[in-house]
């Protein structure tokens, strides 16, 4: 363990937010020289117009604000995904909302999409001082919104001309209604407006950003197919599989288990890599896959990899694991490329896709 981890050891004293905003501060305070992504060629993953220099990325909901986007990046992540951010302030769910489930290596939260809005997002990501690395922006709907497709929308128009991607969240279960986003004809219809909004960001910016969506672990496999076709024919460029799940099964933190809100973490690992190598299935090469849930070592992003994903996010880990995870997962997928003779991360890709998608139900 890492002088860095049992530092940030002292923060897991605190109730769970407490601690995650005492983190945040002090990665702020941190300003480090420049992005530290790791310097092996073999680690690079091209996708979405992007060189990413390492295919391990921090999760949305980390760095809600973009305060810490520097620090995050000199720890070692190949790139950082910001927010979920709504266009509007608003304060979440009633306190307490976020539990530890030690026992499980998993996170409940029921957050609710606690933002500071477009303008505070855009403030500090503008006071950034290195401006260098990949980060990408998870745009959100507001609670009370009359129009959150809108939401959406604004969120392309707000961002699109500075985020390296978008990830638009239609799958967190903790803003009531937000997953009936993910039903076909609905999400039709968002995935047209994001298309015609990025188009006019790319008139003015000449540059058009990849747009991806976030969904559900909890789907199944009919609607799995339907959202991928439907992203497919949006034209949108890819999938983050995937979200927090509400399902409990297997949980062995008792106390915890009935609180609402979405699990996070090793409970979501099998279903989310199954759920990835069946839309690699599904999808074909083209689509970019990123792979979320569970995510905390080395064979675990191997894994994530070698089932269909292009890239992989991690949160819940740094919880348990501390700041010096991504650099041992780097320093881990580099020691297992020279085991499997392989030349390159991509060479792993789709390896054991047909062995994860059996294990995805179909019925």
């Amino acid at each position: 363990m890492s002088l860095l981890d049992r530092a940030a050891g002292l923060f897991r004293l605190f109730e769970p937010e407490a601690g995650h905003a005492l983190a945040i501060r002090a990665l702020r305070a941190w300003h480090p020289r420049a992005p530290h992504g790791g310097d092996d060629p073999r680690l690079r993953v091209e996708r979405l117009g992007l060189r990413f220099p390492n295919p391990i990325g921090l999760a949305a909901g980390f760095d809600k604000g973009g305060e810490a986007t520097d620090a995050m990046l000199a720890l070692g992540f190949g790139f950082v995904e910001v927010g979920t951010v709504t266009p509007l302030p608003q304060p979440g769910n009633p306190k307490p909302r976020l539990f530890r489930l030690p026992a499980d290596y998993a996170v409940i939260n029921r957050l609710g999409f606690n933002s500071r809005g477009h303008a505070a997002l855009a403030a500090n990501l503008a006071r950034r001082r290195n401006q260098t690395g990949l980060v990408g922006i998870n745009i959100g709907a507001n609670k009370e919104s009359a129009d959150r497709i809108g939401d959406y929308v604004a969120g392309v128009l707000r961002f699109g001309a500075e985020a390296a991607w978008l990830t638009a969240n239609i799958s967190s279960p903790n803003t009531p209604g937000l997953r009936d986003l993910q039903a076909e004809a609905t999400l039709r219809a968002l995935l047209s407006r994001l298309a015609e909004a990025r188009e006019r960001v790319a008139a003015v910016s000449g540059r058009r950003t990849p747009l991806l969506v976030k969904i559900a672990p909890d789907l199944d496999d009919a609607q799995l197919q339907a959202v991928i076709q439907a992203v497919r024919d949006s034209g949108c460029d890819g999938l983050v599989i995937g979200n927090t799940t509400v399902e409990r099964t297997g949980l062995r933190e008792t106390g915890l288990a009935n609180e609402s809100g979405g699990v996070s973490g090793r409970p979501l690992f099998p279903r989310s890599t199954a759920m990835i190598a069946r839309a690699r299935e599904l999808a074909g090469p083209g689509l970019v896959l990123v792979g979320a849930g569970g995510v905390e070592s080395a064979g675990t992003a191997w894994t994530k990899i070698a089932a269909g994903a292009d890239l992989v996010q991690l949160y819940t880990a740094l919880f348990y694991e501390g700041p010096s995870l991504p650099r041992r997962i780097v320093a881990g997928l580099r020691a297992r490329l020279d085991a499997a003779g392989l030349p390159a991360i991509g060479a792993l890709r789709d390896s054991e896709t047909a062995r994860w998608a059996a294990l995805w139900p179909k019925g």
